[in-house]
């Protein structure tokens, strides 16, 4: 085989779009936010579930509308048995389908939470991925909307559990009956105007990134994006466009007085008013637990998914940061739920009220960052303690120090790469490492092992200081220490750097 042949073929490595690799930092990073969110939901009496990645098409709601493949937003696949089987699209159809399997042996209101990937067959894009990890929290059994209530409460001591500042998010939360009501009032209600409800709810659900002008288009003949593709929209007279507009910015200073306005704007509609009085109920509830600071009734919150039938929320991360070329950014939502009431009915054939919520957490790892939370910072994800080998003839004595550091419970490795100090130390430091072991015959002989600090020796190379400072500094960068006080050293060198 000559050389063109060999590069021709060669697999190009690559990762296909909306798909993204994760390093150590972000996987370390990620999991110390899951952390959070677990102990936050344990907190509110939340238990752990686990659901597959694979499910029944039609478990996950998404109809077959052929005979060639499910519709469009699933990635799907048929097994041995031409049953159709799919990725997960959320983690809230598959729990309906776990509830209504294990109905009879789980207690009720049933209180679970699930972290995982979920998959989209969409076109990616700024922010869209066809993979995510999404971290969810329901209540299964409960018609009350105190459960929705709570929640939201949980929601918020989430966020502020993760670094976020009080007053740098909001909760908001509507109700789809009261949606309903205006809908009704706007004609969209009655048979066969299902799909065109869709396209409302999908549309008012991109108010944030759209505006008012967006969503109009949407909610009209359409609307072509910067790319040049063209989304259909709803078709709606431009009476029922400013009815629901006008309701989208029902929101002003106090929850009560959105709420007011709100009882005006459904009029005689019995579902809309239904949902006025929840919202009313679940207001009352933010107000005496000392949340209703945080927690607001905003009309424009919709939820773009058609399972929901009541309350419905949003966390919404409201700083602003600039990218690396100075413009203004804002993460908005992160996190989202609502009641469902109708999907472990699909399973059962009876009601069964349900509310959750789900975190977003790649798009929230992304705000952490952009805040410089020590949570995510990659200063906080440290490597291992790196034992040279500077003499091969004596790897066993080497390998003696890691297994003590390691039976101290210290992060560490023996260097097994075939280059000379200066490199083993460059290592170390692409390793994010904190300190380094060396030792060399001249420390051989005396029975001990150098310490180096590697974070403070990097100090010391941009240092500045007076001569004293400098002379200090160095010092701690580097000593010697006896053999039997190595775990002790690197205990206290670890220490240093908290």
């Amino acid at each position: 085989m000559t050389e063109s042949d060999s590069k021709s073929a060669t697999v190009k490595a690559r990762v296909p779009r909306g798909l993204a690799d994760r390093g150590p930092v972000e996987i370390a990073a990620t999991n110390r936010v899951m952390v959070a969110i677990r102990e936050t939901y344990e907190l509110y009496g939340f238990e752990a579930v686990e659901t597959p990645f694979i499910e029944y098409t039609e478990a996950l709601g998404k109809f077959l509308p052929d005979l060639d493949r499910p519709n469009e937003g699933v990635f799907s696949f048929q097994d041995d048995d031409d049953q159709w089987l799919s990725l997960r699209y959320d983690l809230t159809a598959p729990l309906a389908r776990y509830v209504a399997e294990h109905f009879d042996q789980l207690p009720k209101p049933y209180r679970s939470y699930r972290a995982g990937f979920v998959f989209r067959n969409e076109k990616p894009g700024p922010g869209r991925f066809r993979q995510f990890m999404q971290f969810d929290a329901d209540t299964v059994g409960s018609a009350s909307v105190t459960a929705d209530a709570e929640i939201c409460m949980m929601a918020a001591d989430t966020l502020e559990k993760l670094g976020i500042r009080r007053g740098d998010y909001v909760i908001k939360v509507n109700n789809r009956k009261v949606l309903d009501g205006v809908l009704e009032a706007a004609g969209l209600e009655g048979e066969g105007r299902g799909a065109q409800k869709l396209i409302v709810l999908r549309a008012i659900d991109k108010l944030d990134r759209l505006g008012p002008n967006g969503v109009r288009l949407l909610l009209g003949a359409g609307r072509k994006d910067e790319s040049g593709d063209f989304t259909k929209g709803a078709d709606l007279a431009s009476s029922a466009i400013d009815r629901i507009l006008d309701f989208t910015a029902a929101r002003i200073a106090t929850n009560a007085g959105t709420l007011a306005k709100l009882r005006k704007t459904v009029g005689e509609s019995a579902r809309g008013l239904e949902g006025v009085a929840e919202l009313e109920a679940m207001a009352e509830l933010f107000e005496a637990a000392g949340y209703g600071d945080r927690i607001v009734i905003d009309p424009a919150v919709v939820r773009g998914l058609e399972y929901y039938t009541g309350p419905v929320y949003e966390a919404e991360l409201t700083f602003e940061v600039k990218d690396e070329h100075g413009r203004p950014v804002r993460f908005g939502s992160v996190g989202g739920g609502g009641r469902y009431d109708g999907l472990v009915a699909r399973f059962r054939g009876e009601p069964v009220p349900a509310t959750g919520f789900s975190i977003g957490v790649s798009r929230l790892l992304a705000a952490l960052a952009a805040i410089k939370s020590p949570i995510v910072t990659s200063e906080a994800t440290r490597g291992p303690v790196v034992v040279l080998v500077l003499d091969k003839d004596q790897a066993a004595r080497y390998q003696g120090f890691v297994t003590k550091l390691r039976a101290a419970g210290i992060r560490s490795e023996l260097y097994l790469g075939s280059s000379g100090m200066n490199a083993q130390l460059k290592y170390a430091d692409r390793r994010r490492s904190i300190c380094a072991v060396i030792q060399g015959s001249n420390e051989r002989e005396k029975g001990e092992v150098t310490i180096r600090d590697l974070v403070l020796g990097a100090e010391l190379a941009a240092s500045t200081k007076d001569r004293a400072d400098y002379l200090e500094l160095r010092q701690k960068a580097q000593f010697a220490v006896v053999e039997d006080r190595l775990v002790e050293a690197v205990q206290e060198v670890l220490a240093r750097h908290g």
